[in-house]
């Protein structure tokens, strides 16, 4: 029997046994549905419909318009007060997460140089909350000070004069950055445990034996099991980007044929880790542990695709250059938001290349025809 034949044979084995095995259907294609529902509805960076207590001492025309504007705001749930004591009490019982206070001679004191006497109280146990709520509470007031100062003929005297503009992500919705970070977090939990856990299971039941005592070659039971996964992975990837178009409306701004070359790449050091994992576990139950603490902890931790990389320690950051998921984020966020940015897209795709090489070459020097 020609090579030809035996790798065509070996692959046909696998496929049906990817069929005949819901298992894997389950993590290519069921588990990538899940886990993107979960994390695109239930993770969100952004601050909507914040609870906070408004406390007006000295209710009026101008404390009513200003306390309006909380109301007609997508940030805030305004929920009224009448004394201090019992909205920090509110705070306390996390009932609210900020407080703000308009004193008995607020309207006096509006454009004072002094400024008018308003006070924000913010729960800081979430850091990034409490300054987007300082944020939001800020715009709110700026709006209605300008407002406040055209009504009465008055030029609104401001040192400064920002104007904001935001590339890439113009809404500042959250879900367009990490749905496409998901995706890389995804594929490697898909690449790994398809062959960590599926070789695994072929080292306990006997089978994998089987195979070494018939003429196919190493490198060719290595090949017949990477191709069918690797379809099977390239599958899931394409179901994610759907869902990620389709569902949670992420706008995908560059090439598609960038995402596939670059998914190829990635999917082939995913598949080379599982493999390596499969080969020096030969047990389902710790090439499944392995498989999540080495690939998808790492992945989902030290990728880029919740926590800033920049802001990192040193010694932590040299760490995410040896995990493959860190690029493959980098261009599947710039291939959605920012487009064919070859500066940025080139050198991941360098990376994943000779991380892709460097898995496979260590299973090929790794596996060996013989049960020692």
């Amino acid at each position: 029997m020609s090579a030809h034949m035996r790798l065509a044979a070996m692959v046909r084995k696998e496929s049906l046994q990817i069929l005949r095995d819901p298992s894997s259907l389950a993590i290519a294609f069921l588990m990538p549905l899940i886990l993107l529902i979960l994390f695109g509805y239930g993770v969100s960076l952004d601050a909507r419909e914040v609870p906070v207590a408004l406390v007006v001492e000295q209710p009026g025309a101008e404390t009513e318009r200003f306390v309006s504007g909380f109301g007609q705001s997508d940030y805030f749930v305004p929920k009224r007060f009448y004394s201090i004591q019992a909205a920090e009490q509110a705070l306390r019982e996390r009932r609210v997460q900020g407080i703000v206070w308009l004193r008995s001679n607020f309207a006096d004191n509006v454009l004072d140089a002094r400024g008018a006497p308003i006070g924000l109280t913010v729960d800081g146990v979430d850091a990034n909350q409490a300054r987007l709520l300082q944020g939001y509470v800020q715009a709110v007031w700026f709006r209605w000070l300008e407002a406040y100062a055209r009504s009465r003929g008055v030029d609104l005297d401001v040192p400064v004069n920002l104007q904001q503009r935001i590339w890439f992500n113009p809404a500042v919705n959250s879900r367009n950055f990490l749905v496409p970070g998901l995706i890389g977090v995804i594929m490697t939990l898909i690449g790994a445990l398809l062959t960590a856990m599926v070789v695994a299971r072929e080292w306990e039941r006997g089978t994998m034996e089987a195979l070494m005592v018939t003429p196919i070659r190493i490198h060719e039971i290595l090949l017949g099991k990477l191709i069918p996964y690797f379809v099977l992975g390239m599958g899931g990837m394409l179901l994610t980007v759907a869902v990620a178009e389709w569902i949670f409306h992420v706008p995908l701004q560059g090439s598609m044929w960038i995402l596939l070359l670059a998914s190829a790449l990635f999917m082939g050091a995913a598949l080379g880790m599982g493999l390596l994992i499969s080969v020096v576990a030969k047990n389902q139950f710790v090439a499944g542990q392995v498989a999540i603490i080495v690939t998808f902890l790492p992945a989902f931790i030290l990728s880029g695709f919740v926590f800033d990389l920049h802001s990192m320690p040193d010694a932590i950051r040299v760490i995410t250059y040896i995990v493959p998921a860190r690029y493959l984020v980098a261009i599947m966020q710039t291939e959605f938001l920012a487009g064919d940015v070859w500066m940025v897209v080139l050198p991941n795709l360098l990376a994943l290349l000779i991380m892709a090489l460097l898995f496979l070459a260590l299973v090929r020097r790794k596996s060996h025809k013989h049960l020692e």
